[in-house]
């Protein structure tokens, strides 16, 4: 069985300028976050739970974009937009995997920002390699798991013989909306998925972040408190990108363009792991240092 997409059916002169804007962000995902990767591998000064937990970050911002990028734009070039029902399925349980585990993720490192400030004499017994192990892959099985439930009540459901999905990507709604059945049970699932792996990640961060800013406050000295800052101030940003994008994304009025609305939604879901390794190397001395020491090995071996 194979889907069809038609989410700009009616604006083919649009679909080659997205393609090269879609290709230029994606080659810039690839880069910036490759990047980050190889240097927290490569530098020993960043064998630390932030940047092991940060490698692991842009790790899933390239399988996240990696499942919907490339097939979005052939479909921009491509008069037929079909995609089988198999590599639908994937695609969405990939999304769906790689979205729930950044949200995990982002709860994860905000609390070893928690213990770097608030118990820092401690920190490096707390957060042990074991802990800092099991915590991501923890983060990566919860995601898996919540991915696992949407997809298999996704595709037990039965379909109708037209099965076009208007949307540029094999999301989850998008595809139960197919049906030809009741599907209240899976929005509700889908809504209860989307409160536990967004809100409750949330509300831990927002509580991790109360008890760094009470700690914060009792520094007497201005320098200490804004050395306190500056190493929040990357994660800080991440996560009021992350989750404003989302908030953006959901609560903003609807157009009459419902095109428009699903290629505003696309936009953003690019938008987020394009920004987080830039975020992370502005300003940020440890990053600059290790990138200025793999150029210039690279040099030395080039001209030796």
């Amino acid at each position: 069985m194979s889907m069809g997409m038609t989410a700009l059916t009616l604006y083919p002169r649009a679909e080659k300028l997205l393609f090269v804007m879609f290709l230029v962000m994606y080659l810039v995902i690839l880069l910036g976050n490759s990047t980050l990767i190889i240097l927290t591998l490569l530098d020993s000064r960043l064998h630390t739970p932030m940047y092991f937990f940060l490698g692991n970050l842009s790790s899933l911002d390239i399988c996240y974009t990696s499942s919907f990028i490339p097939s979005t734009m052939i479909h921009f070039l491509s008069k037929k937009k079909t995609i089988s029902f198999t590599r639908c399925v994937a695609q969405m349980s990939v999304f769906y995997t790689m979205g729930s585990t950044e949200c995990v993720l982002l709860a994860v490192m905000a609390y070893d920002r928690y213990v770097a400030i608030c118990n820092l004499l401690r920190y490096p017994i707390i957060m042990s390699k074991a802990l800092c192990t099991l915590m991501v892959a923890l983060s990566w099985g919860l995601g898996f798991l919540n991915s696992l439930t949407e997809t298999l009540l996704a595709i037990w459901l039965p379909f109708c013989k037209k099965n076009v999905i208007n949307h540029f990507a094999c999301e989850i709604l998008a595809l139960v909306k197919l049906a030809c059945t009741d599907i209240s049970s899976n929005k509700i699932t889908i809504m209860l998925g989307n409160v536990i792996f967004l809100f409750s990640p949330l509300l831990l961060i927002c509580i991790s972040y109360i008890f760094i800013l009470s700690t914060v406050l009792r520094i007497n000295k201005a320098k200490g408190r804004k050395k306190a800052f500056s190493t929040c101030s990357a994660h800080i940003t991440v996560v009021t990108v992350f989750y404003g994008t989302i908030l953006f994304t959901y609560l903003k009025p609807k157009s009459k363009d419902s095109a428009f609305d699903k290629l505003i939604t696309l936009l953003y879901g690019v938008v987020t792991p394009m920004l987080n390794p830039i975020i992370y190397s502005l300003r940020n001395a440890e990053v600059h240092g290790a990138t200025r020491k793999l150029m210039s090995r690279h040099w030395f071996w080039t001209k030796g």
